[in-house]
């Protein structure tokens, strides 16, 4: 009887639970003998789904690559192509007389349902093994989640800090006297503001094989070249020395800056190698803590990326088990419309922030957290664009985007479709916030000053114009208070005025129907 390990693409780690489980169980030799690996690549799902190019050709390639890794290490590997993982899967199980096969717990519902269906009469038996791909366990985070009435990443993250001991002094107190410094990491961009050029990978023999495989895909967003993610943990390693090296110190005081001409700033772009376990969160945090410390770097810089890590993807995970499999179906204010077509079309929305954004991510996939949340998913709110289409597209098309990242990132974080389970208010804003934290708004054929007539801003009369129709949800959140005492400041002829111009524009707009 031969042993099988079914090794997902996000799991491309050779630590890895299930490896892990039967090396210890067997001893590494043994582990080796008797059990066979598979890789699957299945097209169906994707197309489907109709990921960006560039995710597609990193999430296969990212594969292949793991795969020699397996191989050079000892293990037996089957890389299979199909058109679905239960064709695959079947014939592979049958061939080689697979009896138990052996998987390491996926993070998001979908593929564990996708999982259950693809063996659905099959003769093995599925054995699932404990995530290690996150600090926290499911059953550790609903633990701590358990004795609160509402839940708060500040908590958590400062619980964390404790943990893992990250960031902590000999007193078991925060360093620097403070859980976090996020007031000093909100700085506007000044004129010229230029981040470190990122580090960029040529693609090898395998890249360049699977590019010409999405090539021949059609219907799929984004551009598929120039591609430059890394595909292996030597480069993803190499992408966070870089970061270290060349962004860390400056990490902090712009963050959330946007800037045209530079995507990618001083963020770190790990995530989608985190995310794909070619590097592992502990371990990423250790050596930015280790990093940090020995070059004096500004504790808001360094405390500022750990924060993302050891608090927030640790903290939208933990809630993404935790809220349930009814989660999903959220929608607090009752939002229906269908996305604009420039949203598949990845620009010609006419306006200068928008487009922007979307013209950055059909170049390669990425747009950081400020771009995502006060842009794209403030948008989305004040439109009142389905939050279940919305939270879908930013899955498929973030290079870093899971059903668990997005679930809580877009449909609780930035559309509140979760009427406050995840933040404490919506993330409403004008575009005025846009003009201040962007350059985004100078040469923008609207006007930002404005918020009627023809060159009105739509972030403007979309505002206000959200604010109207859910006054009574949003008037019990004190958070909310400034905002609607200056809506009742509006006379009530502009405010007409306000709510015809966001009339027009979003009929303007379109859908994709």
């Amino acid at each position: 009887m031969s042993v099988g390990i079914w090794i997902f693409g996000d799991q491309l780690s050779l630590r890895q639970a299930a490896l892990a489980d039967l090396e210890h169980r067997l001893g590494a030799q043994e582990a080796r003998r008797c059990c066979r690996v598979v890789l699957i690549e299945s097209t169906s799902l994707l197309l489907r789904q109709r990921p960006h190019r560039q995710k597609l050709v990193l999430q296969w390639s990212a594969l292949r690559h793991f795969g020699d890794e397996l191989v050079a290490s000892g293990w037996r590997v089957d890389r299979l192509e199909a058109e679905s993982f239960a064709d695959a899967l079947h014939s592979w199980i049958h061939s080689h007389g697979i009896r138990e096969l052996h998987a390491m717990d996926v993070a998001e519902r979908p593929l564990r349902h996708l999982v259950t269906q693809s063996l659905t009469a099959s003769a093995a038996e599925l054995i699932w093994h404990a995530s290690n791909a996150f600090l926290w366990s499911r059953e550790a985070f609903a633990a701590w989640a358990r004795p609160y009435r509402q839940l708060r990443m500040e908590l958590f993250y400062r619980e964390g800090r404790k943990r893992f001991g990250v960031l902590m002094d000999a007193q078991e107190q925060p360093l620097g006297g403070a859980w976090n410094f996020d007031q000093a990491n909100r700085k506007a961009p000044p004129r010229g503001l230029a981040g470190p050029a990122p580090l960029w990978f040529a693609p090898d023999g395998i890249t360049q094989a699977v590019i010409a495989k999405v090539q021949g895909l059609e219907g799929l967003p984004g551009d598929l070249e120039p591609f430059g993610w890394g595909v292996n943990r030597q480069q993803a390693l190499a992408v966070l020395e870089h970061f270290i090296a060349t962004r860390l110190s400056g990490f902090g005081p712009y963050q959330d800056a946007m800037v045209i001409g530079q995507p990618t700033m001083w963020h770190s772009l790990i995530s989608p190698y985190i995310n794909l376990g070619l590097l592992e969160p502990l371990a990423v945090i250790r050596r930015l803590e280790q990093a940090g410390l020995e070059q004096a770097v500004p504790l808001a810089c360094l405390e500022g990326v750990i924060r993302q890590i050891l608090g927030w993807r640790e903290y939208t995970h933990g809630l993404y088990w935790w809220l349930g499999a009814d989660y999903p179906g959220h929608n607090h204010f009752e939002a229906s419309r269908s996305l604009p077509a420039w949203f598949e079309q990845l620009g010609g929305s006419g306006m200068a922030c928008i487009d922007t954004v979307l013209a950055e991510l059909k170049t390669n996939g990425y747009a950081h957290h400020i771009q995502r949340l006060m842009v794209l998913a403030n948008y989305g709110l004040l439109a009142g664009l389905d939050p279940q289409a919305l939270t879908a597209w930013f899955d498929r098309l973030f290079i870093d985007g899971y059903d668990w990242v997005m679930q809580t990132n877009v449909l609780g974080m930035g559309l509140y479709a979760d009427g406050g389970v995840l933040a404490s208010k919506p993330y409403a804003a004008s575009g005025n916030y846009i003009n201040r934290m962007s350059t985004y708004c100078k040469g923008c054929r609207f006007d930002v000053k404005q918020r009627t007539g023809p060159r009105t801003c739509p972030y403007n009369s979309l505002y206000w114009d959200f604010l109207a129709r859910h006054g009574l949800q949003l008037r019990g959140n004190p958070r909310m208070a400034l905002m609607l005492n200056q809506l009742a400041k509006i006379a009530p002829d502009e405010l007409v005025a306000i709510r015809e111009a966001a009339a027009g524009h979003l009929q303007a707009a379109g859908s994709l129907d």
